[in-house]
């Protein structure tokens, strides 16, 4: 008797990076992702809300717009202010 053997796929799943950042105004950066999605980012509240001296100094506009991309993540002072890259995709921080 032969038995049938099913084939088997396995599911790929894809890494989500960050691949363009565009700052507008404030503190809003939009944001474009490996999978086309664009997203626009407010990040006034958290910065606002933070009680740590290395956050709170990026209320400072021109240190906010500092960031850079770096390995798919958006990026301030070698990683002295960085979200995950899924909360960003979702708008929330």
């Amino acid at each position: 008797m032969l038995e049938k053997i099913s084939d088997e796929t396995t599911a790929v799943e894809e890494t989500i990076e960050i691949i363009r950042a565009e700052y507008l105004k404030c503190y809003r950066i939009k944001l474009q992702f490996t999978d086309g999605k664009e997203q626009l980012v407010d990040f006034e509240e958290f910065l606002r809300s933070s009680f740590h001296f290395d956050i709170l100094k990026y209320l400072d506009i021109e240190k906010f717009k500092s960031f850079k991309i770096v390995n798919g993540n958006l990026d301030w002072n070698d990683y002295e202010l960085c979200f995950p890259v899924a909360d960003l995709y979702e708008g929330r921080i």
